[in-house]
């Protein structure tokens, strides 16, 4: 036999290769599971490889029988399906925990090399052996071990395949380079084995060269085992945002799994399909000219176009982000996200209601606070304009009697004049007092039905407030001192009786810390600081308990137990942040009192 022909060049080249790549994977840390598993396939083809060689230098100078070096070489053989099954599981999966399940891949392979050891006592592998495979003749374990062995390889492939259809880009193509390189020798050996075309011992090494060639490319081109690449698949498909990549066609070339759930589709239902014809159907009934419009604008820029787009038919609102995908100033197509905000959208509704319910009943509560006001500021003029009446009343009857009794002269007539017209000024007084009244409950009325804000003056504020707490303070014998630190005229945006609430409010709960004790003093001090206007109202009664401290501003908290609803402070700091941009701080000197800040910015 010559020994040097070119089929034994080619298996020296195989070799070669298949040790170089080897070492190359070996050396480079650290070694993942995949990379361990893929170093075992490589063993296990090195060893078959070695063997063949060893068989055809040793039979051709030394005469030595190859059924020796057989054993060898089934030691890869059987030992090599198992551990391409491995690598296939693991590329699947990242990473796997080895268990007692694993270890009954072992068992035929174990059993199929001690059946081979022991042929010449019961001939279950061989019945006769030959260099020449066409003239062998086999036994019927060898079946056993031919069935599970490919068995074991197209479940590899089919792993693989499926790993490929659920993927695409470079995931896809990785994969297939495997599958191609796996199938080479695969194909080659099961067509030698069924004698469909005469083959000699070297060819199935051989083969492995080809095979090489794609695991080389899928390894260096695609980063095949670097794990990175795998587990990044898996975080997109559980990444809570849909994406999918268009090439230059809008054709699509990868999504991910939550894409896939979001528009209830299978992998190969779009795959390599145009997403406009996709998405221009009823049963999505979306507005396609408006992800048309965007896709081309990108494609002309490096922006990032984003917007939100509702899908009727699946009854989901998303905010569709848009962006070019180039390298080396070459476009590769166009990636799309898709973040479904449809609960948050839900959410916003919910807040939305909950906030026009909390301004209804803080609309009621200050039409509450409106007529109570009403009822306490205009009680005492009525009252007094009542009396006066009556006294008038009075001397118009004595006044009508006394003209014709003749005890009763014109002096008396005068005098009871006089004091007819002494009423008068009282009367004009209580009905100026409740014009005033009028005219400012007017606006805070209109308020109350009016969000729409407009301007007014710290002096027109001031005025108000002195109004419609006069009564409230003087029935609770409570002095209101007004400090003004800055300019009357000084102008704030917003409607001034919404403000008018919230510092009447605050001034009506100081009184009411004081719980019934009287001559007490509450301060109202308005004050600029840089672009601010601060209103601040104190009190010195004692300050607020620590429990309602904590909460005060984050829930609806009372001190004034069945009395009180705690929505007056809750609501007025809602309207400083909504109304006016401001803001509402306080400050409790222990023992002694509590001081709240109204802080508006003063916009120009």
């Amino acid at each position: 036999m010559q020994l040097i022909n070119v089929e034994f060049i080619l298996l020296l080249i195989s070799t070669f290769s298949i040790m170089l790549l080897l070492v190359n994977i070996i050396r480079k840390r650290p070694l993942s599971q995949l990379k361990k598993a893929f170093i075992s396939v490589l063993g296990c083809i090195s060893v078959i490889c070695i063997g063949v060689i060893a068989q055809l230098v040793c039979t051709t100078f030394f005469e030595i029988e190859p059924i020796h070096f057989e054993n060898f070489i089934y030691i890869g053989t059987c030992f090599l399906p198992v551990a391409l099954c491995f690598t296939a599981i693991i590329f699947k999966n990242t990473k796997i925990k080895f268990d007692k399940r694993y270890i009954l891949l072992f068992i035929i392979p174990i059993l199929t090399l001690i059946i081979l050891y022991t042929n010449r006592y019961h001939n279950l592998f061989y019945k006769t052996y030959s260099s020449n495979m066409n003239e062998m003749v086999f036994g019927s374990y060898f079946y056993v071990h031919t069935i599970y062995t490919y068995g074991l390889f197209f479940i590899s492939i089919a792993i693989m395949f499926n790993v490929s259809l659920k993927n695409s880009g470079v995931f896809s193509q990785q994969t297939l380079l495997i599958i191609a390189g796996t199938s080479v020798p695969i194909v080659v050996n099961l067509m030698g084995t069924f004698k469909i075309f005469e083959m000699n011992v070297c060819m199935t090494p051989i083969s492995f060269s080809i095979a090489m060639i794609f695991f080389t490319f899928a390894i260096l081109k695609f980063n095949f085992l670097n794990i990175t690449p795998i587990a990044l698949r898996k975080i997109v498909d559980r990444m809570s945002d849909g994406y999918v990549v268009l090439d230059d066609n809008n054709l699509i070339t990868d999504f991910n799994q939550t894409f896939l759930s979001i528009f209830k589709l299978k992998s190969e239902e779009i795959r390599s399909k145009n997403l406009l014809d996709l998405f221009n159907n009823k049963k999505y009934q979306t507005d396609i000219k408006k992800i048309q419009k965007a896709i081309e604008k990108t494609r002309n820029s490096d922006e990032t176009i984003s917007y939100e787009q509702k899908f009727e038919k699946v009854n989901k609102y998303f905010t569709i982000e848009i962006t070019s995908i180039s390298s080396e100033n070459a476009s590769l197509g166009t990636l799309i996200m898709l973040k479904d905000i449809t609960q948050h959208k839900r959410d916003m509704e919910t807040i939305r209601n909950n906030q026009d319910i909390l301004m209804e009943r803080e609309r009621l509560a200050s039409l509450g606070q409106l007529i109570g006001g009403i009822a306490h500021n205009l009680k005492t003029p009525i009252m007094s304009i009542a009396g006066a009446t009556q006294g008038l009343e009075n001397l118009i009857k004595e006044y009508d009697e006394s003209i014709d009794d003749p005890l009763v002269n014109s002096q008396d007539h005068h005098e009871i004049a006089k004091e007819m017209q002494n009423w008068l000024p009282k009367i004009r007084a209580h009905t100026e007092y409740m014009s005033d009244i009028i005219t400012t409950v007017k606006g805070q009325a209109v308020a109350l039905s009016n969000e729409e804000g407009v301007s007014f003056t710290v002096g027109e504020l001031v005025k108000k407030v002195n109004i419609l707490m006069k009564h409230e303070l003087k029935n609770s014998y409570i002095y209101l001192n007004v400090m003004m630190k800055t300019d009357e005229g000084l102008t704030l945006n917003g409607d001034v009786n919404s403000l008018v609430q919230v510092v009447n409010n605050m001034i009506s709960n100081a009184i009411q810390a004081y719980n019934g004790e009287r001559d007490k003093n509450i301060e109202l001090e308005v004050s600029k600081k840089s672009n601010e206007v601060i209103f601040t109202v104190r009190d010195y009664a004692g300050g607020l308990p620590k429990e309602v401290q904590n909460k005060l501003f984050k829930e609806m908290v009372t001190t004034k137990g069945k009395n009180g609803t705690g929505l007056g402070l809750y609501m007025s700091y809602s309207n400083i942040k909504a109304r006016f941009g401001g803001d509402i701080t306080f400050e409790v000197d222990e023992g002694k009192g509590t001081t709240f800040n109204i802080i508006l910015p003063i916009k120009k």
